[in-house]
């Protein structure tokens, strides 16, 4: 059922991406590899039935992935652009996803009244760690902030430990990923260990 949810939404990203700029990743193989299986390495960090928000979601990346192949997570999709929004909500409709709330805000503003509300949150090429950091608050206490970056993140974790402290947050691991392709990432699992 799932590679049918796959291939329904790589068609459906495709033909809304000849009108709005979704993705500048047109090949399927691209696709499958940059976008599904990319996203997909989070699923490990996440517990069943977790409530995981996904900040600046874009064509849905990691969110959609995310939920076709773990039904069990509550989705909240929040991107700032309303026609990325519409497309969401679209794409979720026609794959059929209950447990899917797509929101049209700017984190920023979301964060004054979904603090504390979320067991997961992620973010994909949104922003560097140090500014990241300021979203830490969405976490509930003993949940995590799954940040996706580039193979080489060293740089970026020393200059965000302060910021990522100060929000009440802790670097658990950083696990680099080969996903096809030659392509490695890193997932930095951030721990809240305090509300703030």
């Amino acid at each position: 059922m799932s590679a049918e949810l796959f291939a329904a939404y790589q068609k459906r990203l495709l033909e809304v991406n000849e009108y709005m700029n979704l993705t500048a990743i047109i090949k399927p193989e691209e696709i499958a590899v940059k976008h599904f299986a990319d996203s997909l390495t989070l699923s490990e960090f996440i517990p069943r039935g977790a409530g995981l928000l996904d900040i600046g979601s874009g064509a849905g990346f990691p969110g959609i992935p995310l939920k076709i192949a773990r039904l069990d997570i509550r989705l909240t999709m929040l991107d700032s652009l309303r026609k990325r929004v519409v497309f969401l909500e679209e794409t979720v409709r026609l794959l059929g996803l209950d447990g899917v709330e797509c929101i049209h805000a700017r984190a920023e503003e979301f964060l004054h009244k979904s603090r504390g509300r979320f067991d997961v949150v992620t973010a994909r090429a949104v922003a560097r760690l140090d500014r990241l950091a300021k979203f830490l608050p969405f976490v509930k206490e003993g949940g995590v902030f799954l940040a996706m970056k580039g193979a080489d993140v060293s740089d970026e974790l020393r200059q965000a430990e302060r910021e990522i402290s100060k929000k009440g947050g802790r670097v658990r691991e950083v696990r680099e990923f080969e996903i096809g392709l030659g392509i490695r990432h890193s997932v930095v699992v951030i721990e809240v260990n305090k509300f703030n």
